[in-house]
C-alpha cells in the first residue's frame, strides 16, 4: 500500500486553526462604519463591574469618607452662658461699709473696736452703741447724735465717738475723760477721703495710745 504524503513532504503547509477562526471573529467583531462602536471583546484595562466590590477584588480601588463633625447643639434659649456664670461668680460681696449706718455702727464697729482694745490689755471694757446728748457744753445746742461710748476701770477711764450725720463718710468727733467733765470735742479722722471699718478702729486705737490709756500706760 503506497504511504500517505505528509503535507511537508508535498512541500504544502497545514492550514492553521487560528487561521481559520481569525477571519470569521474579525468579521463578528469588525465595526461596519466608521464611526466607533462598542464591541463585546474584554479589554485588559477594563474592569469587571462585578470585580469591583473591594470585599472580593483585592485590586479594587478603596475609597474612605471622612468622618462628620457634629456642630455643638444650639444653646438654649434663656440659658445662662458661661462666661455669665463666671461673671456672677466673681461679682464681689457688698463691703460692710455699704450697711446701713445703725447696723454697721451696732454690728461690726463695736464689736471690732472690743477685740482691737481687748487686744491691748484692757480686761473690763465696756461698750455701748447709743443715740444721746453730746456731754459737752454748746456743742450743737445739746442735740442728739449717735455715738460710741467705751469704758474701763470702773469708769475711770471713758472715750466718745461721734457720728453727728449719722454717716461714717460725714462729720466725726472724739472726746475723752478721767472721772471728769468730758474734754474738748475733738475732729475725727478728718482728713481722710474714704472711710473704711479698719480705718475707724485703727484711728481710735492711736487717739487712745495718745492719751496713754493703753498697753503700758
Amino acid at each position: 500500500m503506497a504511504d500517505e504524503t505528509n503535507h511537508n513532504q508535498a512541500g504544502e503547509v497545514a492550514p492553521s486553526t487560528v487561521d481559520k477562526q481569525a477571519p470569521t471573529v474579525a468579521e463578528e467583531n469588525a465595526p461596519s462604519t466608521d464611526e466607533p462602536v462598542a464591541t463585546s471583546l474584554p479589554t485588559a484595562n477594563t474592569p469587571d463591574p462585578k470585580a469591583a466590590n473591594p470585599e472580593t477584588n483585592p485590586n479594587a480601588a478603596k475609597t474612605t469618607t471622612a468622618p462628620k463633625r457634629e456642630k455643638p447643639a444650639a444653646q438654649a434659649d434663656g440659658e445662662e452662658k458661661p462666661a455669665a456664670k463666671a461673671a456672677a461668680k466673681k461679682e464681689k460681696a457688698p463691703a460692710v461699709e455699704d450697711k446701713p449706718f445703725v447696723e454697721f455702727i451696732q454690728q461690726e464697729y463695736l464689736p471690732a473696736v472690743q477685740k482691737a482694745i481687748t487686744q491691748q490689755g484692757v480686761a473690763d471694757l465696756q461698750l455701748s452703741v447709743a443715740k444721746q446728748k453730746v456731754p459737752i457744753t454748746g456743742f450743737e445746742s445739746g442735740e442728739e447724735c449717735w455715738q460710741l461710748v467705751g469704758s474701763w476701770q470702773n469708769g475711770l477711764r471713758q472715750f466718745n465717738v461721734y457720728f453727728p450725720d449719722e454717716d461714717i463718710q460725714g462729720k466725726k468727733g472724739f472726746s475723752c475723760n478721767e472721772g471728769k467733765k468730758p474734754s474738748t470735742f475733738e475732729s475725727f479722722l478728718i482728713d481722710e477721703r474714704k472711710i473704711t471699718l479698719d480705718l475707724l478702729v485703727f484711728g481710735l486705737v492711736q487717739r487712745l495710745n495718745g492719751q496713754k490709756w493703753l498697753g503700758r500706760n
